[in-house]
């Protein structure tokens, strides 16, 4: 069925979706937004962590909507949930612990920082931190963001202070002060996005430790959920539409795009026509809707006749070591252990950029130190183990009493995930999703740079940790990868031979198509994603309205 057409269609309603649908509703034009899962309600956002962790209310099951994942091109395929974010009104933003740092200058230039990598596909940027900079700005205002800039080697330049003062803090961001202040490093308060005072109709923070992996109850969180789509649906203009499968972007003969091809809640499809069309379902999930958005024009896949779609795919690089103080040893030495406030919210970028590559390479990442979080059933998984190394019964009843008399502290690394030739995503067509749909076929081909560093930059971690003096300290992991921070696929460039973007995120080949979730981005930096693609779509919206309000339907 063929619906009224509208302005402009958006799929998806996350970090990128959301700020399209807000400034193009505030501009007058009428937007429908689709998103696949559903539109969750505060009361929805409970405190359970089998419905949230352990079943599909933000992921779906891997039987049912699955990727595959191989680990480079002799790897075998398998069925896996990773690199899906969330499946809800409001994408990750939802369930995100709300890490909000900016890029770095040096990020939007990285191909001239560091010269040609071997074995990399790395790119510069079109446009430069400057660029961003005004979006920035508003993207921390739209969404709330709560934090303190303090001066450091690579502090990306402000034009004023964070829209809220940081969230309160446990004792040990104080310990962690002293300690990095001693070795001549410097602890930064992290930004969240997680308002700390009543702001613009909704309640602050209410400390209850469970940010990530779990909806926020009081609208806290700055998930575009809570903040941006609320705010676009008011303007008039907007329409959500959850439950809704995006399955193909269909053309005109002239190859433009025309309508969105979906699936609706109750199975119908459905069709939904649009002078604009704007992708934003994630870097996977982008790419995975071009490839099998085919037609004559376009027999690989929709803006895809340069073959990049899919492409340069890059997550985020993960490590993390974490130290374990038992209570009954040293709450009275360290009184602060027993203090319940649940975030640390430290940070550490001195090697964010190294000065030569003598450890085996020259970008480093950035160091987020919190508490471990308290999910039970995860935690006793954990204790139990894999394998032949697994255990229960009595063994596994001693790790839990131990773990009952421990504060864990921890860090995780965020590093540059360097794109290669091999890193990509294809469409698999002989397996398909409950839809119907060819998945996605991951496949993550690491670049040996990516490991020094994230390796370095937890034997770093440790030096901080170690000099709290912890009964344990244990590293957990050197060589992952973060998939739900995930960008890359669609890259943009001025050069319609080596990009499937223009500077706007518009599709060099498709005139009025937008793509703006982390695809567009040539590179991840050294830190989670989130915010700049929010940013980078408040950029391009403004880019959008101005070419709409001028009667430029394709937004040229």
């Amino acid at each position: 069925m063929s619906l009224p057409e509208v302005d402009i269609c958006i799929i998806g309603s996350g970090a990128g979706g959301a700020p399209m649908a807000l400034e193009l509703g505030r501009a007058g034009f009428k937007v429908v937004v689709l998103e696949k899962g559903p539109h969750y309600r505060p009361q929805d956002f409970v405190h359970d962590e089998i419905l949230n962790s352990r079943r599909n209310f933000f992921m779906p099951l891997p039987w049912e909507e699955p990727h595959l994942v191989r680990q480079g091109f002799k790897g075998k395929y398998e069925r896996s949930s990773a690199a899906w974010t969330a499946n809800c009104v409001g994408g990750g933003t939802v369930h995100m612990s709300g890490f909000f740092y900016r890029l770095k200058p040096m990020d939007f230039r990285l191909r001239t920082t560091l010269g040609a990598v071997p074995g990399s596909t790395l790119e510069d940027w079109p446009i430069s931190y400057e660029d961003l900079a005004p979006f920035y700005d508003k993207a921390e205002a739209e969404l709330g963001v709560s934090g303190h800039a303090v001066p450091h080697p690579f502090a990306e330049p402000r034009s004023g202070p964070y829209p809220l003062p940081p969230l309160d803090v446990h004792p040990v961001a104080a310990e962690i002060d002293k300690t990095c202040q001693a070795m001549g490093w410097h602890s930064l308060p992290t930004a969240r996005g997680i308002i700390s005072r009543p702001y613009r109709g909704r309640a602050p923070c209410s400390y209850c430790a469970l940010c990530g992996s779990y909806g926020c109850e009081v609208g806290a969180k700055s998930g575009t959920n809570a903040s941006l789509i609320p705010a676009a649906v008011a303007t008039g203009h907007v329409q959500v539409r959850p439950g809704c499968m995006a399955r193909t972007v269909e053309v005109d003969r002239k190859g433009r795009a025309k309508s969105v091809i979906y699936v609706d809640p109750d199975g119908v499809t459905q069709e939904q026509p649009a002078k604009v069309i704007v992708v934003s379902c994630t870097a996977v999930e982008s790419a995975r809707l071009l490839l099998n958005s085919t037609s004559s024009r376009f027999a690989r896949g929709l803006a895809n006749n340069n073959g990049l779609v899919g492409k340069n795919l890059t997550f985020s690089s993960f490590g993390e070591a974490q130290a374990t103080f038992r209570l009954s040893k040293q709450a009275q030495k360290r009184p602060w252990l027993k203090d319940p406030s649940p975030f640390v919210n430290r940070s550490i970028q001195d090697f964010y950029l190294m000065p030569d590559a003598r450890f085996g390479f020259r970008k480093g990442g950035t160091l987020g130190f919190m508490w471990t979080h308290p999910n039970p059933i995860n935690a006793a998984l954990g204790m139990a183990g894999k394998g032949t190394s697994a255990v229960f019964g009595k063994a596994l009843k001693d790790r839990m009493r131990d773990y009952r008399d421990s504060r864990i502290l921890q860090f995780e690394v965020y590093a540059e995930y360097l794109p290669t030739p091999g890193s990509s995503v294809s469409v698999e067509d002989s397996v398909k999703d409950k839809y119907g749909i060819p998945v996605a076929a991951i496949t993550v081909d690491r670049h040996p740079m990516d490991l020094a560093a994230t390796r370095f930059l937890v034997e770093r971690g440790e030096e901080v940790l170690m000099r709290l003096e912890p009964d344990e300290l244990k590293r957990t992991s050197t060589t992952g990868e973060t998939t739900i921070l995930q960008h890359g696929t669609c890259r943009f460039g001025d050069d319609a031979a080596t990009s499937v973007l223009d500077r706007n995120c518009r599709a060099h080949e498709v005139p009025n198509l937008y793509v703006v979730d982390g695809s567009f981005m040539p590179t991840g930096g050294s830190v989670p994603s989130t915010l700049t693609i929010s940013a980078n779509s408040f950029r391009v919206a403004s880019h959008l309205v101005r070419a709409l309000k001028q009667g430029v339907a394709s937004g040229g």
